[in-house]
């Protein structure tokens, strides 16, 4: 067996669901005031929108124990990879703590055979080809059901996936930091695609990180991380 086949024999396909919970969210009822303004952090797409690191801990409104029970949002575990499933379809963060969101999301739990960090990038690569998957008439959303159906490839080893995800991570880490450095110097702006994100060391367009991003995944994944396991 040659190095190319070998290294591919050590990944496997399988669907999101093979590696981890696909998980929703819910809204509590806006007309009861006791709902809000808890200790539980109740994400939104809207508050991804502005957000460009890789970890979040809170958004703009907390709920409450009594709201979280009303609805059936689920508090979900630190490391949960949050995925926003409309309006719009592909913002990905990190849960930093124990959190929860609205019925935007599909968010997964990775299971103990699933680096988080790496899942966070695999849903980077392959964004684009779930908004693709997207239906409705308003608005495109994915489904719970199309979400866990979505085929992927992924190292087999956990240590191999963590390898990747350190290789990626060690980017993130430097644009974050400079990003906190810089981030006086801007007015905040709204969020869109024509907005800046501040990615590859420059100021850049949401769409072309998004590229720039996939396409940076797909070369790290080409290289036989063997070495460094």
């Amino acid at each position: 067996m040659d190095k190319e086949a070998d290294y591919m024999s050590n990944w496997k396909n399988c669907t999101l669901a093979d590696l981890g919970e696909i998980i929703g969210g819910a809204t509590p009822s806006t007309k009861n005031e006791s709902y809000y303004g808890g200790d539980i952090p109740w994400i939104t797409p809207k508050d991804l929108s502005t957000f460009h690191g890789r970890f979040i801990c809170r958004g703009e409104r907390n709920i409450t124990t009594d709201g979280l029970n009303t609805c059936s949002a689920r508090l979900m575990p630190p490391h949960s990879v949050l995925f926003t499933s409309r309006a719009p379809i592909g913002y990905v963060a990190i849960a930093e703590n124990e959190i929860c969101t609205n019925q935007g999301f599909k968010s997964i739990v990775p299971n103990a055979d699933t680096d988080y960090l790496f899942l966070y990038y695999l849903l980077v690569h392959n964004r684009d080809r779930i908004e693709n998957m997207g239906s409705g008439t308003t608005f495109k959303e994915v489904s719970g059901s199309v979400m866990r159906g979505i085929t992927v490839s992924v190292p087999t080893d956990i240590e191999k996936q963590r390898a990747i995800a350190r290789i990626l991570g060690s980017l993130d880490d430097k644009i974050e930091n400079n990003a906190a450095i810089n981030h006086h110097l801007a007015e905040p702006r709204l969020a869109t695609d024509s907005s800046p994100d501040i990615r590859w060391g420059k100021s850049v367009s949401r769409k072309v990180a998004r590229r720039a991003d996939s396409a940076f995944f797909s070369r790290i994944c080409a290289v036989n991380v063997s070495s460094i396991v």
